[in-house]
């Protein structure tokens, strides 16, 4: 293995074409890649072998750079190959959540403008939604049959796969689940280039790490911080395809994982272990977990830094781009619940309603710099526009900044509660009921309230053991009572046997609220 200056220098010129893991193969074709969720292990110089014959194929089917690739898949190999492939043609990929219904798929990958839907046969919902769709030229199935579709491995056979020529840098759309509407695809034309000096900052060492991906490859935050990460710092790549916490723990042990992303409510699922299976599983080998997506109830995080040690960091951005903030162990706890100082260079500003600036302290809407190329909401200019402000837009999310300039979450605008003319924001809530010993997890909504509009009312999850009883709701809201003020601790409590969340761990606040609403005609 070579290494120094003179691979740094490399790499940072193919990132520039989206040729990456074609230096990876040269320089250590053997080692291990991808290791499937059924332990099949893959070399670098396979996965890259496979992107040059994805992308020839795709080529000779009449892709061009700037087409798109629609890619319903699970967490195997050929995620990676794909994404791979579309980043060395200049295609644009739109991964898809093959949780959705066939409706759902259908109408992403005709709004995406497919020419290419590459699916895996396990979701049953696939064909019936390309069926009728109008432009798709390539169908590949990905491990069995899809009907109308080619086998992806039968079509690459014949492929050669030596590096491609005319490599051009490839990009993707994600799209964002929303709350209300149709999901809308994030499109930034300026592809994502990531300089190889990075991975150092973040503690890649290719003797030792292995990167997890725990989370849904189609999810942004994944495909950015666990897939692409180990595609660039030559590192495995080690996928599961379902959460078990038990299954988890010990595949960060046995694999020595070093480096992985998670969410909130895995915190939870794994602090919820008994005390001997986290004893027999150390996990003092992880030098780097990040996490994001979803807000993190101060007393979880802490409990994972005391667990894993000083290794947690926590960013705060969004497919649309913006200032991208991060926080580091350290930092976070001379800071608790704070998302990072504000950066530097593109600057974040809290906006009142009237567009104003707020000064330190005070809660408005967040609004970061539009990112260098900036970004459309795909074929939506209103919404677009909708979310600008003098150069800077929004992703509805409500906070503030303190006196060091530490960047405070406090909730959504859209979850945002109205009682009597007065704002409350969830969040807070929910970050001090999770504080006792009873609750696993919670959600706070506005319900209709004759005379102040709104009332605040909790939708908890208990953990195992307790029982749902009015006496026990007294206890929680009582215990509420001692961090909130009067008009922030709900007026009612309720049991849920499991919040409804998205596959990215954020609940889902308006599934919560809507049984409250049924039949008034609120927007939800």
């Amino acid at each position: 293995m070579t290494g120094g200056a003179a691979l740094t220098a490399e790499l940072d010129v193919a990132a520039l074409t989206g040729m990456t893991l074609s230096v990876w193969a040269r320089e250590q074709g053997d080692r291990p890649a991808v290791v499937d969720p059924d332990g099949r292990t893959h070399s670098f110089a396979q996965v890259n072998a496979r992107a040059n014959q994805l992308v020839r194929l795709l080529r000779a089917r009449g892709l061009q750079a700037g087409d798109a690739v629609a890619l319903i898949c699970s967490n195997r190999v050929e995620f990676v190959e794909v994404l791979a492939a579309t980043l060395r043609a200049g295609l644009r990929l739109t991964p898809i959540n093959w949780h959705l219904s066939t409706e759902e798929i259908a109408y992403i990958i005709a709004n995406c403008e497919a020419k290419a839907v590459i699916g895996d046969a396990g979701r049953a919902a696939i064909g019936p939604a390309t069926s009728s769709a109008a432009g798709v030229i390539v169908k590949l199935a990905i491990g069995g049959a899809i009907d109308g579709f080619e086998p992806y491995d039968a079509a690459l056979a014949d492929e050669n796969g030596d590096d491609i020529a005319n490599a051009v840098l490839g990009n993707a759309m994600m799209y964002t689940s929303g709350t209300t509407g149709r999901p809308k695809g994030v499109f930034r034309p300026q592809p994502l280039i990531i300089s190889h000096a990075l991975y150092a900052t973040r503690g890649y060492d290719r003797a030792i790490s292995v990167q997890l991906c725990a989370g849904p490859a189609y999810h942004a935050a994944p495909m950015v911080f666990d897939i692409r990460a180990a595609m660039g710092a030559g590192v495995p790549l080690v996928f599961l395809d379902k959460w078990d916490s038990d299954t988890v723990l010990r595949t960060i042990h046995e694999r020595r994982v070093t480096h992985l992303h998670l969410v909130p409510i895995m915190f939870q699922r794994l602090l919820a272990l008994p005390d001997a299976i986290k004893a027999r599983y150390p996990v003092d080998h992880v030098r780097y977990l990040i996490h994001g997506a979803a807000p993190c109830p101060p007393e979880v995080k802490l409990a994972m830094i005391e667990w894993f040690g000083p290794v947690l960091y926590e960013y705060y951005a969004g497919s649309e781009g913006g200032a991208g903030f991060m926080i580091d162990s350290h930092d976070w706890l001379r800071k608790p619940g704070s998302v990072g100082k504000r950066p530097a260079l593109l600057g974040s500003r809290i906006l009142d309603h009237a567009g104003r600036e707020l000064p330190a302290g005070e809660v408005g809407t967040v609004y970061h710099q539009l990112p260098p190329g900036g970004f459309t909401y795909f074929k939506d200019e209103a919404k677009t526009q909708a979310t600008r402000v003098d150069g800077y837009f929004t992703m509805g999310d409500i906070g503030y900044f303190d006196t060091d300039d530490f960047l405070f979450l406090t909730g959504r605008s859209a979850e945002c509660i109205i009682s009597g003319g007065v704002n409350i924001y969830p969040q807070e809530i929910d970050n001090e009921l999770i504080k006792h010993h009873a609750v696993a997890d919670c959600a706070t909504v506005g319900v209709p309230h004759a005379e102040w509009g709104e009332q605040v009312r909790a939708v908890v999850e208990l953990r195992p053991g307790y029982a749902e009883t009015d006496e026990l709701a007294q206890e929680i809201l009582a215990f509420a009572r001692l961090s909130l003020p009067a008009f922030k601790v709900p007026r009612e409590l309720d049991f849920a046997t499991d919040l409804p969340r998205s596959e990215a761990g954020k609940i889902q606040r308006g599934k919560v609220r809507a049984p409250y609403w049924a039949g008034l005609g609120r927007q939800i």
